[in-house]
């Protein structure tokens, strides 16, 4: 029985390797795939507690925080030489 992948793409949920070199070389919508892919990562890595005056824990995103994840991502992408 196979199981459902949903936006993974492929068997193991890796990214393929063209669209790495595609991303690599700048390609808008190849960046943009290997961003929609660490989504979730970058969401829970951006996901901070906090506590009100009564003690009681609330979680909240973090949006610069999730943007400079994202914008150091971005980075490393350009300067990865996947040759």
């Amino acid at each position: 029985m196979n199981k459902p992948q949903g936006n993974k793409t492929g068997k193991s949920g890796l990214l393929p390797f063209p669209v790495i070199v595609a991303a690599t070389n700048g390609d808008i919508g190849a960046i943009n795939k290997v961003l929609k892919h660490y989504e979730g990562y970058i969401i829970v890595l951006s996901t901070r507690r906090f506590y009100d005056e009564y003690g009681n824990a609330h979680l909240f995103l973090d949006e610069e925080l999730r943007r400079e994840l994202e914008t150091r991502l971005i980075a490393k992408i350009l300067t990865f030489n996947a040759a």
